[in-house]
């Protein structure tokens, strides 16, 4: 009877393998603990003073914010109404809907920008504040307000869901069920709290942290690796505060950048505007972060699962040429990623008489650039501490059970030809002498079938023959296909 063994990676010390895993219960359970305490302690209760700005035309009788199909535009000089806003040469474009329950079309303003640059077609979705026909007999009319783009923006995220769920599988599923998850954490606890007067900070760094707790195990599943990425995500985020709070009091970053912050002083004044700059240049870190993270300990997990005799200096110094390669192109992805979103602005300040670093420094760009250099610093310490912990835990709970094919030794089937080395005879040696610094034959042309060898000690079996015994070192001293081709009898009709 014949034997069957696999090839699998060596196994690890058991007291070094329990005191890894004890080491990281005693990290993450204690994490855990505290990340649940933070929540109950800073979730916005039922009594918390929350602030509901509602519909700004809903308080108004007969207006009302609708979403209509444009029926047919009107253009020309003809087509202007008393609502309209005409051209510089006096022509007008007026798009037309029927909402429901009017009983004729609707003429709709729209802003001049809009008519120059984007007019609405016949059949396009808008949202317009829609007046009602008064009593005194002023017909009903609409401003657009905006674009109604709830359609193409479900079909592409249903094609984006598609995608990852097709590439990823399974995998795919849980990370958009993870992602899920995190938009729920920040719109039921961490903007309610800051909204409530919570501690902006804290509320930043326990929703970031539930959020990757349960995005990295959710994803990726209850394993070392996992837990290591988690831990290189926390000290990557306690670098991001860290620097958060630093720079937002030296560089005066008061949070008035845009209309929104603008809007949320004047409304909710008890909100910090410079505490939710910090909480922004966290929450903007985690995406990238994660990435780096997980990468950089799967990358630690298969080096060792390929190396398993790697010392422990080996796997940290190609695990870093790895997470060097991904430091470097992270970096450009997040400059770019923010230079995209700032596009316009960069545009509107570049055609200003100032120079290049006054404009870094402006209110307008100077959060983008410390967003982009914060996020930065705390991903690219993240990548060294989470290799070294990765390296740590892989040298002592082992890589786990390699892909490795599995032989079997099993003797001939009945009947079958015995070979040389079934017999006990030697394996033939190959053509060429010997090559000294290696002890391999050099490479020679191979011998055709039936041909002696040069050595005269064996030959190459015949077409159908049994085939001799083989050795592992062997292998790459076989005939070459060429010499194969050419050892084949052509066909005379060929």
């Amino acid at each position: 009877m014949g034997s069957s063994h696999s090839h699998d990676a060596p196994i690890a010390d058991p007291v070094r393998k329990r005191r890894a895993t004890v080491t990281l219960f005693s990290l993450l359970v204690p994490l855990a603990l505290a990340t649940l305490a933070g929540l109950i302690l800073l979730w916005p209760g039922p009594g918390s003073d929350r602030v509901s700005l509602g519909q700004p035309y809903s308080s108004q009788e007969g207006v009302q914010l609708i979403s209509a199909t444009v029926t047919r535009v009107a253009t020309g000089q003809d087509a202007c109404t008393e609502r309209s806003t005409a051209d510089k040469d006096g022509n007008c474009v007026v798009p037309y809907v029927w909402p429901a329950g009017a009983s004729a079309e609707v003429p709709v303003d729209i802003s001049p920008e809009l008519r120059d640059q984007h007019p609405p077609q016949v059949g396009d979705s808008i949202r317009l504040v829609y007046f009602e026909a008064s009593g005194t007999g002023e017909p009903a009319s609409g401003t657009m307000i905006d674009y109604d783009r709830s359609v193409p923006l479900a079909l592409l995220a249903a094609l984006y869901a598609l995608v990852v769920i097709l590439v990823a599988r399974w995998r795919g599923v849980r990370s958009i069920l993870g992602l899920g998850f995190a938009f729920l954490i920040m719109g039921f606890f961490m903007f309610p709290a800051l909204v409530a007067g919570k501690p902006a900070l804290w509320v930043a760094f326990i929703g970031s942290v539930a959020i990757m707790f349960v995005v990295l195990y959710f994803a990726h599943g209850f394993t070392a690796r996992t837990s290591t990425a988690l831990l290189g995500t926390v000290f990557g985020l306690a670098v991001t505060a860290a620097l958060a709070i630093w720079v937002t009091d030296a560089a005066g970053l008061i949070g008035m950048g845009d209309e929104s912050t603008y809007a949320l002083n004047s409304q909710v004044p008890q909100l910090s505007l410079s505490a939710l700059v910090i909480c922004g240049l966290m929450v903007a870190g985690l995406g990238v972060l994660n990435d780096v993270t997980i990468t950089q300990a799967s990358a630690v997990w298969e080096l060792a699962e390929s190396s398993p005799g790697a010392t422990a200096r080996e796997l940290f110094g190609r695990a870093m040429r790895i997470g060097r390669d991904h430091i470097a192109s992270t970096v450009y992805t997040i400059a770019f990623a923010y230079a995209g979103g700032a596009f316009a602005t960069l545009l509107l300040l570049s055609l200003y008489d100032h120079s290049f670093t006054e404009f870094l420094t402006t209110g307008a760009l100077a959060e983008e650039v410390v967003r982009t250099l914060v996020g930065s610093i705390g991903l690219v310490l993240a990548i060294p501490v989470t290799t070294a912990i990765a390296v740590a835990v892989v040298k002592a709970v082992g890589p786990g059970t390699r892909r490795g094919h599995t032989h079997d030794d099993a003797a001939p089937a009945s009947g079958a030809t015995p070979t040389a080395a079934a017999a006990g005879a030697a394996p033939a040696p190959l053509a060429g002498p010997v090559t000294p610094a290696t002890g391999r034959p050099r490479g020679r042309r191979a011998a055709r079938p039936g041909e002696p060898t040069p050595s005269g000690t064996g030959s190459v079996p015949a077409p159908g023959a049994a085939p001799s015994a083989l050795r592992d070192d062997d292998v790459e001293e076989l005939p070459s296909l060429h010499d194969v081709v050419r050892s084949r009898p052509r066909d005379p009709q060929g």
